[in-house]
């Protein structure tokens, strides 16, 4: 459960969302709940399948069909965002929170140039004129490292690398100064080079605008470099909440140490590379008590049998683990 805090921005609280297709339903997040705090980076890892992005999109209520949110609140502000009406939530869609999508070619519509798309975005949330949102949109496609932003403004999507196109959809999201950027996997399938480029221009923008941020990523090295602390995802659930030095130097679930000692470190002498047995299951398919503990080394009998409770750590450090209830 999260504990409010005075500075906190977004508060997620026992979220669930279900999917339903037919006679199936399909738990995708289950009891979720973390806080961001102003001008906080927090990290949301865990593998492919785990729901890191179902529960990007049930903070802007964009979850696709047959998927629906079936329980717990989403508080932006103090304001309930599953009160609001269609009208106000698109307001503050692209307004006060924005987002980067996985896919940044799908992301993008193939028949509008780029500084098209950038400008219906400045024209829906502000009362700038035809001239200022284009003289602004020329801005941010500077402000985002396009050198001729005035060439870049009249291409297309497929005429820009995957690099360059995740700028512009940057661009788009930090143009109108949200007080929250959601970032999914924001880079995905780019080289070692660019992903570079992309956290550093995003470091920026949290630290010149106090920006808050929720950061999506499989890809540990990502969140060592930009936040401050992290919720591991499995299988819908979170699994722990940490600070991010905690993280990497203690961690707590099992899953944790499993992430932790699968991935290649700049110092080969730091961790021995070991590869979590198994996959993630299926959502339709999930085990019985802890959905870890098929592929967990620590696995004991009642892990097997019933969910385990969420043991706090300390100030605002949790874990859902029987490891730490005693």
């Amino acid at each position: 459960m999260v504990t409010r805090k005075e500075d906190e921005l977004l508060e997620v609280n026992d979220l669930n969302v279900t999917f339903f297709s037919g006679s199936s339903v399909v738990q995708a997040v289950e009891g979720v709940s973390f806080g961001i705090r102003k001008g906080e980076v927090f990290g949301l890892v865990g593998e492919s399948g785990s729901g890191k992005t179902v529960t990007a999109l049930s903070i802007l209520n964009l979850v696709p069909p047959p998927g629906r949110i079936v329980g717990g609140t989403v508080l932006f502000e103090g304001r309930d965002l599953g009160g609001l009406t269609k009208k106000d939530m698109e307001k503050g869609r692209g307004g006060q929170i924005g987002m980067i999508f996985q896919e940044p070619m799908s992301a993008l519509n193939p028949v509008f140039n780029i500084g098209g798309q950038i400008a219906e975005v400045l024209s829906l949330h502000t009362s700038l004129n035809r001239k200022d949102v284009k003289a602004q949109a020329l801005q941010l496609l500077q402000h985002v490292g396009f050198k001729e932003p005035t060439k870049k403004y009249i291409q297309y999507p497929h005429q820009l690398s995957g690099g360059q196109r995740q700028r512009v959809l940057i661009a788009m999201a930090i143009a109108c100064n949200p007080s929250l950027l959601i970032a999914d996997e924001p880079t995905t399938a780019l080289d070692v080079a660019t992903e570079g480029q992309i956290l550093a221009l995003l470091r920026g923008f949290v630290s010149e605008h106090r920006m808050s941020m929720l950061f999506i990523t499989h890809n540990l090295h990502t969140v060592q470099r930009l936040a401050k602390r992290v919720g591991i995802m499995y299988a819908g659930r979170l699994m722990e909440l940490t600070d991010v030095d905690d993280f990497f130097e203690r961690p707590l679930h099992p899953y944790s140490r499993g992430l932790l000692d699968s991935v290649v470190w700049l110092k080969a002498s730091e961790r021995k590379l070991v590869a979590i047995p198994g996959s993630v299951p299926r959502l339709f398919e999930l085990p019985k008590g802890c959905k870890f503990h098929p592929r967990c080394s620590k696995v004991m009998p009642r892990c097997m049998d019933k969910e385990p409770p969420i043991v706090s750590i300390g100030e605002s450090k949790w874990v859902r683990c029987y490891l730490y209830q005693d």
